[in-house]
């Protein structure tokens, strides 16, 4: 058996090798490495692919939530609603621009924001909402855009773990996860369902005059060289990342399916388990699984109990991950808005029992069955 991979890039690249290779070197032989045509003709097939008017790469998926805040004219103080229960990417955002983050709980289910919990977190100082489509599953868009219709409320999707989820609305119309909301972000991060050889990012938008200042933003505040109309930072893609991404764009939708086989997999193997919930699917949300996470339950002390599965794991070579130990309102960088006292249950209650297992586009079969044999073994 082929050792465990959490995430498995190489055996990946492997077998898209001689294309990526040669895309590379034509981005090497055109010596073209910064805003050159590879960049740009991944961002015309990527906006292709997700149905969306305009993509702007970036440098990371974080600056993509940067540069998406700073170009809905957010002041100090705005509160900005997201999920707790996420990676401090999404948060950190906030506070590093001096806006104030408002966290609400997420559903104990799919893992993604609660609308009832939202509405209720409004206040006439919130300016926007920042839904997290975590694991690869939806947030519910339909029902958060309701909201934010209805108070006037900016929505900027994070997208960093889902993207190629398809929505299904009530009508049985569909989108792709970030092309939802006013703006939507991603990040390429190399174990991403769409992942470069190093750091990368998009924003998303149908809004002409957001993307035009988005744009600009991007690129040092400026729409013709030298000329700086407003405070922007230098967030780009570079052209190696971006040949290497158009070339794995291609093979997306085959990367999901593998995902989705692997989560079938692990759903048949842990199917009516006493201490294992199994990922939600949602009707509206096409999971692509960036994420496994499995949640433990019905034991006594179940943090310590995960920790012992995940130790257990580790001793017979099967990685597996945390996502995420500590929420939002409990990281000491946000000490500052008095927000460790929030009475947020579910969020707790998840960060004690969720464990994710190995998943990626390369698992096969006999590395399927020992994982689940060991992790049966362990939880009975």
């Amino acid at each position: 058996m082929r050792p465990i991979q959490m995430v498995d890039t190489k055996t990946q690249y492997h077998k898209i090798k001689q294309q990526v290779d040669d895309a590379v070197l034509q981005v090497m032989e055109s010596s073209a490495f910064i805003n050159g045509k590879a960049v740009q003709d991944f961002a015309a097939n990527l906006g292709s692919y997700l149905n969306i008017k305009h993509t702007i790469p970036c440098a990371n998926g974080t600056d993509a939530l940067q540069i998406a805040m700073m170009a809905l004219g957010l002041q100090p103080g705005d509160e900005v609603i997201t999920p707790s229960f996420t990676y401090i990417a999404t948060t950190e955002v906030i506070a590093l621009l001096r806006l104030t983050p408002v966290f609400v709980e997420v559903d104990a289910k799919t893992f993604c924001m609660d609308p009832a919990a939202l509405e209720k977190a409004i206040t006439s100082r919130t300016k926007a909402i920042v839904p997290v489509h975590l694991y690869g599953h939806a947030a519910p868009m339909e029902e958060i855009m309701r909201i934010a219709q209805k108070h006037k409320l900016y929505v900027i999707e994070d997208n960093a773990q889902a993207i190629g989820c398809d929505y299904i609305f009530s009508d049985g119309s569909k989108k792709k996860t970030g092309t939802i909301g006013h703006i939507g972000t991603t990040s390429f991060y190399p174990s991403k369902n769409l992942g470069a050889f190093g750091d990368g990012g998009a924003i998303f938008t149908r809004d002409d005059i957001l993307a035009d200042k988005m744009k600009m933003i991007a690129n040092h505040g400026q729409s013709k060289r030298y000329y700086h109309d407003i405070v922007g930072c230098n967030s780009r893609l570079d052209s190696i990342q971006a040949a290497i991404l158009d070339i794995k764009l291609k093979h997306l939708d085959e990367y999901i399916a593998a995902r989705r086989r692997t989560a079938d997999f692990y759903d048949k193997a842990f199917a009516g388990h006493k201490k294992l919930k199994r990922p939600s699917r949602a009707a509206y949300s096409h999971h692509v699984f960036h994420q496994y996470t499995l949640v433990i339950d019905g034991v006594d002390n179940p943090g310590a109990y995960r920790d012992g599965l995940n130790s257990f794991l580790a001793e017979n070579k099967i990685p597996s991950m945390i996502y995420y130990p500590v929420p939002g309102h409990k990281q000491k960088m946000f000490e500052q808005f008095n927000v460790a006292e929030l009475d947020m249950p579910v969020t707790d209650w998840l960060t004690e029992r969720v464990i994710s297992l190995p998943m990626h586009t390369e698992l096969d079969d006999e590395q399927l069955r020992y994982i689940t044999d060991k992790v049966t073994e362990y939880t009975g």
